[in-house]
C-alpha cells in the first residue's frame, strides 16, 4: 500500500487545481447568444462574473513537506506545489527533498519528467545498468527532461531538493523488479 502525500497538501493542490479546471471547463461550454429584452421586460441581470484561475505563491518556508511515496526508495520527502500527482492527465508539480547518498535505480515513467535542480547535487544516467561513470551531476539551476518510457537512474550528492513538472499520474516502473521498494 502506498503512503499518500500529506492529506493537507493534498486538499490544497487539489482545491487550486479544481478551480483552475472549472475554469477551463466554463470556457470549453458555448455560450447562448443573448437575446434583447421583449417590449416591457427588463434587460437580463449580468451573470456572475466567471471563477478567476488562482495561481500559486508558496515560499521555500511554506512548503509542507511529507513522505515521498512507497514506489520510491525509503528516505526521499515530497512536496506537491501544485496539481494532483495521481490525476491522469493533469499537470502537476512537486519537489522531492533527498538526502546525500540516495539512489533510484534504473527505471521509467509513462510520462515526461522535466526535473529542475533547485539544490544540492542530482545525478542522472541513462539506461537499464547503474553506472557510475555514465552519470552527469546537475547542480542548483541544472535542468533535465527524461521522455516517457526512457530507463534512467538518478542519485543526490548531499541533500538535494528538485522539482518535477510532469503530467500525471506520476507512476514508476522499475527496470528491475526486485528494486521496486513496493514489492520488499
Amino acid at each position: 500500500m502506498q503512503r499518500s502525500y500529506r492529506p493537507a497538501v493534498v486538499l490544497l493542490a487539489a482545491l487550486l487545481f479544481a478551480g483552475g479546471a472549472a475554469v477551463r471547463a466554463q470556457s470549453a461550454q458555448p455560450k447562448p447568444k443573448a437575446q434583447p429584452p421583449k417590449a416591457g421586460e427588463a434587460a437580463a441581470k449580468p451573470k456572475a462574473a466567471k471563477m478567476a484561475a488562482k495561481h500559486t505563491v508558496l515560499n521555500a518556508s511554506d512548503m509542507q513537506w511529507g513522505p515521498g511515496p512507497d514506489s520510491l526508495p525509503a528516505g526521499a520527502q515530497m512536496s506537491v506545489l501544485d496539481g494532483d500527482p495521481g490525476k491522469a492527465g493533469a499537470p502537476f508539480v512537486i519537489r522531492a527533498k533527498l538526502p546525500d547518498g540516495y539512489k533510484v535505480p534504473p527505471h521509467s515513467h509513462p510520462t515526461d519528467e522535466n526535473v529542475t535542480v533547485v539544490s544540492g547535487t542530482f545525478t542522472v544516467g541513462v539506461g537499464d545498468k547503474w553506472d557510475d561513470a555514465k552519470m552527469t551531476s546537475l547542480k542548483a539551476g541544472g535542468y533535465a527532461k527524461m521522455p516517457s518510457n526512457m530507463h534512467h537512474y538518478a542519485g543526490a550528492k548531499g541533500e538535494t531538493i528538485i522539482q518535477i513538472a510532469a503530467i500525471g499520474p506520476f507512476a514508476i516502473t522499475y527496470v528491475n523488479p526486485t528494486d521496486d521498494p513496493r514489492k520488499k
